[in-house]
């Protein structure tokens, strides 16, 4: 073998070690070795990852985030928050399948929702806490009375898939607009703190 080939594979093999033995990119490192508490989101366009990351950081960083398309194994959590973004009133199909599977897993491990929608940009109301949460979420897992929340979310056309870019830029005087707020996914987080 030549010096050349040599000094290359050993580079190749070197650089093979350092490696992740699983991509976990999505995922977010909470500041406990053994954490109890995870958040599972469904997103379309971010809004609900930075939601869920809020909410975690409010939490002290003690819940471990997951996007459901990671399809994440819950199984070792005690305590775990579910959320995501609302289009045409409902969570991703991703989110609602995963619920569905894992019903049974979940059922004694949720401690709380939280939903993202822009919502018209009008204030929230009773009336979507009802339609997100009794009438879709607690359907889903069979979960009711736990403390929930819904969050004003934001528009941004360029992390859209093309169909639902041309549809948002269709309607009147709709423009990019950001109405999530990270004081309020913090004070959700201490929120579920207290009361658990």
């Amino acid at each position: 073998m030549e010096k050349r080939d040599f000094i290359k594979n050993s580079l190749l093999a070197a650089g093979a070690l350092l490696l992740p033995r699983k991509s976990q990119a999505l995922e977010f490192y909470p500041t406990t070795l053994n954490a109890e508490w995870a958040i599972l989101y469904g997103t379309w366009c971010g809004t609900s990852r930075d939601a869920a990351l809020w909410i975690s950081e409010g939490m002290n960083g003690i819940a471990q985030v997951f996007d459901v398309r990671e399809n994440p194994n819950l199984l070792n959590y005690k305590n775990v928050i579910v959320g995501g973004s609302i289009r045409s009133g409902v969570t991703s199909k991703e989110l609602q399948d995963y619920l569905v599977k894992n019903k049974v897993i979940l059922s004694n491990k949720i401690r709380g929702y939280f939903a993202v929608c822009g919502n018209m940009r009008q204030p929230v109301k009773l009336e979507q806490y009802d339609q997100f949460f009794k009438n879709h979420l607690v359907k889903l897992t069979g979960v009711e009375g736990v403390v929930n929340r819904v969050f004003l979310g934001r528009v941004t056309f360029g992390l859209m898939d093309p169909d639902s870019r041309r549809m948002m830029q269709s309607m009147p005087d709709m423009e990019e607009y950001d109405n999530l707020k990270r004081s309020e996914c913090l004070a959700f987080g201490k929120e579920i703190i207290e009361k658990i």
